[in-house]
C-alpha cells in the first residue's frame, strides 16, 4: 500500500476553550502516525487557534487544500468541540477525497461550562449540512471516540483503507492481455462502462507479449536473478530448462509490458494458446506477480481483474483469482475454490510443486509434459474477503462478502490451487451469483475488508452492489 497522507482539520466554535484545538492537534497527530501515515495542516497562525469556525475561515483552509492539491489522500475532520458546519462546509466542499468526521467525546465529570465540547452534536449538525450541499463523507461507530483510543484506530485504519481504494481505483490501467477464450462468454465486459468509472483497458494481442519475451536478453544478470527466484518459488525440480527459461522470459515481457504503459493489474488468455505456442502456462508467474502487488486475472477476466486490484488496495495483501469449483461434502456452506497455480506463495500452506497441466497432458503423458507453469498445493487457513464484477446495462457492479479458508483438507489427487472456504449463507451467495449473471470466478484476499470496500465503492465511486 502508498504512504496514506491525510489532511487534517480541526473545527471550532468560539465559546469553547482553545485549549481543546491545541491538544487535538496533538493528539490526531499521533495517532496518524501511530498507523504508519502522514499528515498536513493548516499554519495555527492562519487561523484562530488553526480551527476553522467561520466562513471566512473556511476559504482560508479552502486554499490550504488547493495549494496541497494532489498532497493528500484524504481529509480527518476533527471536533475536538462542537465545531461550525457552515465554516466546514466551506473548507470542504471542493475536495475530491474521502473525508472522516471524527467527534471528541465529553468527559464524566467535565460537563461544566468551562470543559464541556458538545462535539456529539456537532457532528450530527456537520452531517446534516454536507447532505444538505453534496459533500460525500465517513462517519463509523461509535458516534465518538477519542483518537487515542482503540477505537478510533480500527476506524482510522479502515480509513487508511478506503482512502487507498478511492485513490487507486480513480486512475486504473488494466492490461488485456489476448482475446477471451473463445467458450468463456462468461468473462464478457463493457469496456466504455469501465472507462466512465475511470477504469482505463488498454488491450494487446498475445502475439504483444510473445514479441516483448522475445526481446528479453537472457545473457544478462537480471534473467539469471529472475529464473532463481521463479526456481525458488515453488519445486521446480522436473521442470525442463527450456520451459523455466520461458517462463523467466514471461515474466520479464510482463514487467516490461507493465513499466511502459504503466499497467496496474492484467487479464491475460492464458488458455490454451499459450501453452500450445510456448508449451508453459503461467500460473506460478501470475502467483509471484502477486506477491509483487500486481494482481492477474485468469482467462482474460478484466473484471475480475478490477475486483482483485480493489480487494488488494483494501486488504495491503495479494489477491487471488478462482473458480468457485466443488462442493465439500454434504456442508451447505463450505466450498472447494480452485485454479490452477496463481496464488502467491505466501499464501500457501507450504511450498508448492510445479507440474505441466494435467488438463492438457490428458491423453498425451507420453510426452513428458506439454505445459508446464502450473502450481500445485493448497491455500493456508486465513479469514478473507471475497468479491467479484461484472458490467450491464452501462453499469459496473459488484458482490462481495467475507468468510475463512479454513483447515478442511482436500484430497490429494485434487488438481491445481485449492482451498475450502466456509462462507455464511453459501447458498443464498452461488443462488444470486447465477440469477444475477455474474461470472465463474471469484476473486479473495486476506483479511476482513468488507466494511472498507462498501464505504469506498458507495459513497465515493459510485459502484453499484448487490446483496445476496
Amino acid at each position: 500500500m502508498n504512504k496514506i497522507t491525510f489532511a487534517l482539520y480541526f473545527g471550532n466554535r468560539g465559546f469553547f476553550p482553545g485549549e481543546l484545538i491545541a491538544s487535538a492537534r496533538k493528539e490526531m497527530k499521533e495517532a496518524v502516525k501511530s498507523i504508519g501515515c502522514d499528515y498536513i495542516e493548516l499554519d495555527e497562525k492562519l487561523t484562530r487557534f488553526g480551527g476553522v469556525e467561520t466562513m471566512a475561515e473556511g476559504q482560508v483552509y479552502a486554499k490550504f487544500l488547493e495549494k496541497n492539491k494532489g498532497k493528500f489522500d484524504g481529509v480527518i475532520l476533527c471536533l475536538p468541540n462542537f465545531g461550525d458546519e457552515n465554516g466546514a462546509a466551506i473548507a470542504l466542499r471542493d475536495v475530491n477525497v474521502p473525508i472522516l468526521i471524527q467527534a471528541y467525546p465529553d468527559t464524566e465529570g467535565k460537563l461544566d461550562f468551562a470543559h464541556r465540547r458538545d462535539a456529539f452534536c456537532g457532528k450530527i449538525s456537520i452531517a446534516d449540512v454536507f447532505n444538505q450541499v453534496g459533500i460525500k463523507y465517513t462517519i463509523f461507530p461509535p458516534h465518538t471516540c477519542h483518537p487515542g483510543s482503540e477505537e478510533f484506530k480500527k476506524q482510522l485504519i479502515d480509513f487508511k483503507g478506503i482512502c487507498n481504494v478511492v485513490g487507486n481505483m480513480k486512475r486504473m490501467n488494466v492490461g488485456s492481455i489476448g482475446i477471451r477464450p473463445t467458450a468463456f462468454k462468461t468473462i464478457r465486459y463493457d469496456e466504455i462502462a469501465l472507462q466512465n468509472y475511470g477504469i482505463n483497458v488498454e488491450a494487446f494481442d498475445l502475439l504483444q507479449l510473445f514479441d516483448y519475451m522475445d526481446k528479453v536478453d537472457t545473457g544478462s544478470d537480471y534473467f539469471v536473478e529472475t529464473k532463481k527466484k521463479i526456481a525458488g518459488a515453488s519445486d521446480t525440480s522436473a521442470v525442463p530448462d527450456e520451459q523455466l527459461e520461458t517462463m523467466s522470459k514471461l515474466y520479464l515481457g510482463l514487467k516490461q509490458m507493465i513499466a511502459d504503459y504503466d499497467l496496474h493489474a492484467l487479464a491475460i488468455r492464458c488458455w490454451s494458446d499459450m501453452q500450445n505456442a510456448l508449451k508453459i502456462t503461467p500460473c506460478l508467474v501470475n502467483g509471484l506477480f502477486h506477491s509483487e502487488r500486481i494482481p492477474v486475472a485468469c482467462e482474460t477476466d478484466v473484471c475480475n481483474a478490477i475486483a482483485m486490484y480493489a480487494l488488494q488496495c483494501a486488504a495491503d495483501e495479494p489477491p487471488i483469482c478462482m473458480d468457485w469449483n466443488n462442493n465439500f461434502n454434504d456442508e451447505e456452506n463450505k466450498c472447494i475454490l480452485f485454479h490452477c497455480g496463481n496464488v502467491a506463495p505466501e499464501q500457501m500452506t507450504e511450498k508448492g510443486n510445479t507440474i505441466s497441466h494435467k488438463m492438457l497432458d490428458k491423453g498425451k503423458e507420453e510426452l513428458g509434459g506439454i505445459a508446464w507453469g502450473c502450481n500445485q498445493g493448497r491455500i493456508r487457513q486465513s479469514p478473507i474477503t471475497y468479491m467479484s464484477s461484472k458490467t450491464s446495462n452501462g453499469k459496473l457492479s459488484f458482490y462481495l462478502g467475507e468468510g475463512k479458508v479454513t483447515a478442511d483438507d482436500i484430497e490429494d489427487g485434487f488438481f491445481g490451487i485449492a482451498g475450502v472456504v466456509e462462507i455464511p449463507n453459501l447458498q443464498k451467495v452461488l443462488l444470486g451469483v447465477c440469477k444475477s449473471g455474474y461470472r465463474h470466478h471469484v476473486s479473495l484476499t486476506f483479511g476482513e475488508v468488507e466494511t472498507i470496500l462498501r464505504e469506498a465503492f458507495c459513497t465515493y465511486l459510485g459502484y453499484e452492489i448487490e446483496d445476496f
